[in-house]
C-alpha cells in the first residue's frame, strides 16, 4: 500500500459542496474585498483564541511583517533593536524582521520540541533585546510562563509565529488569559497557506491581539497605510484578504478541533508504536494540546531512511533541511554559534511522516515499516 505524504484534494473533499455554495455566495454578492465574509471570519477567528483582534491579511509572511512594521511605527521598536528568534525556524520568520532593519538573533532550541529553549534564552538576550519572536514548530505550544512573564518584566515584547499551530492550546493561559496559540504573548501571526490544518484555497493569513492600538496600525497598514479612504498616515502595503477566501475559511473552521483531533490520534500511535533505536519521536506533552501540522521524527540516519521508507511505498518530506543562517541570501550574516550548529545537526536528521490524510492504523503500518528499517551491522 502506498501512503501519500499530503492530497489537498483529499484533505478539502468533505467540504466541497459547501466550498461550491461559499464561492457562489461570493460571486453573487458582488463583494470581493473587504466585505461581510472577510468580518464574519475575524469575529469567528477572534472569538476561537481568546482575542480581542483578529486582522485577516494576505499571507502568514504579510502579517509577521505588519506586526514588526506596526510596533515600528508606534516607537516600540526601531532598526537596529534585536529579535531573538528559534535557529530552526522557516525562513518566512526571519524575512520580514531584516527587511524592516531589525537585528535578527537566533535562538538556541530545544531538540525534544524542535521550539525555542526557554532556559537557555538568557544566553542571547542583550541589552539590545526588544522582542522575542516565538514559533509553534509543528503545532506544539512553544510557551514557557515564567519565561514571559519575565519577558514582559523586562519590557520585551512577544510575538507568536503561529502559522502552524492554529488549535493548539498551552498547559495555561498566557498574557490574555487566553490558552489558545496566537492568545499567548503580545500579538500572533496565522498562515492559511492551503497545506495547513486549516488552510485556505490560496494564499491568506491573519495578525492576532488583544492590543487595540496594534490592531488599528496593522489594518491601516495593509490598506495602503490608510485608515480612511483617500487619507495615508502610513507608507503602507497592499495586504488584504480576498472574500472568496475568508468565505472558504468560514466553511472549513468548524471541522478543525476534529482534524485536530484526528492528527493527535495519529501522533499518538506513532509515539506508541515506532521503537526503532536510531529513530526519536517528538515529545507527548500531556498537558498540552499539540495539534501535529507535521510529524517529525529524528534520526542520524536520515537519508537512508527516507530512501527505505520510499522503498516502502511511504512518502516523506523535510521540514526543514536548510536553517535560514545558512540561506544564501543570508550567507555571511550570521556569525556560527553553538545554536547555529545544533540548528544544522537537527536539519540533517528530521524528516516528517505523512499525518494530514492517514489514519491511526496508518499511523501503525508505517510505524511497523519504520521498525523494520535495516540497521547497520
Amino acid at each position: 500500500m502506498n501512503y501519500e505524504f499530503l492530497n489537498l484534494a483529499d484533505s478539502n473533499r468533505r467540504y466541497a459542496d459547501a466550498l461550491k455554495e461559499a464561492a457562489c455566495r461570493v460571486i453573487d454578492s458582488g463583494r470581493f474585498l473587504n466585505g461581510p465574509e472577510i468580518g464574519a471570519l475575524e469575529s469567528e477567528i477572534a472569538e476561537y483564541v481568546g482575542a480581542d483582534h483578529a486582522i485577516a491579511v494576505s499571507t502568514g509572511l504579510d502579517a509577521i511583517r505588519l506586526i514588526f512594521r506596526a510596533y515600528m511605527e508606534e516607537g516600540r521598536l526601531k532598526e537596529g533593536d534585536e529579535v531573538l528568534f528559534p535557529a530552526n525556524t522557516f525562513i518566512a520568520s526571519v524575512l520580514p524582521l531584516t527587511e524592516l532593519g531589525l537585528k535578527a538573533m537566533p535562538a538556541a532550541v530545544d531538540p525534544a520540541t524542535s521550539n525555542i529553549d526557554f532556559k537557555r534564552l538568557k544566553e542571547s538576550l542583550t541589552e539590545r533585546t526588544r522582542a522575542v519572536l516565538v514559533v509553534h514548530l509543528y503545532g506544539s505550544p512553544c510557551y514557557d510562563a515564567q519565561a514571559y512573564r519575565e519577558l514582559k518584566e523586562r519590557g520585551i515584547l512577544i510575538v507568536e509565529d503561529c502559522a502552524q499551530a492554529l488549535g493548539a492550546r498551552a498547559s495555561e493561559a498566557g498574557l490574555n488569559g487566553s490558552a489558545y496559540c496566537g492568545a499567548l504573548g503580545d500579538a500572533a501571526a496565522i498562515s492559511f497557506y492551503p497545506t495547513k490544518n486549516l488552510g485556505a484555497l490560496g494564499d491568506a493569513g491573519m495578525v492576532i491581539t488583544s492590543d487595540d492600538r496594534l490592531a488599528s496600525d496593522v489594518r491601516t497598514l495593509a490598506q495602503y497605510g490608510s485608515e480612511k479612504r483617500y487619507h495615508n498616515i502610513y507608507r503602507g502595503y497592499n495586504n488584504r484578504m480576498d472574500e472568496l477566501q475568508a468565505a472558504f475559511l468560514r466553511v472549513k473552521l468548524p471541522g478543525l478541533d476534529a482534524e485536530n483531533d484526528r492528527r493527535r490520534e495519529v501522533a499518538a500511535e506513532y509515539c506508541s508504536r515506532i521503537t526503532h533505536p536510531e529513530v526519536a519521536t517528538p515529545s507527548l506533552i500531556e498537558d498540552e494540546r499539540q495539534v501535529w501540522h507535521q510529524f517529525v521524527v529524528r534520526s542520524p540516519r536520515r537519508d537512508q531512511l527516507k530512501e527505505w521508507l520510499a522503498s516502502q511505498g511511504v512518502a516523506t518530506d523535510i521540514h526543514y533541511p536548510i536553517p535560514p543562517h545558512a540561506q544564501p541570501c543570508y550567507q555571511g550574516e550570521f556569525p556560527q554559534t553553538p545554536a547555529l550548529d545544533e540548528a544544522e545537526k537537527l536539519a540533517g536528521e528530521i524528516l516528517s511522516l505523512p499525518i494530514a490524510n492517514i489514519t491511526p492504523a496508518d499511523a501503525r503500518a508505517i510505524a511497523d515499516i519504520i521498525n523494520r528499517f535495516p540497521t547497520i551491522s
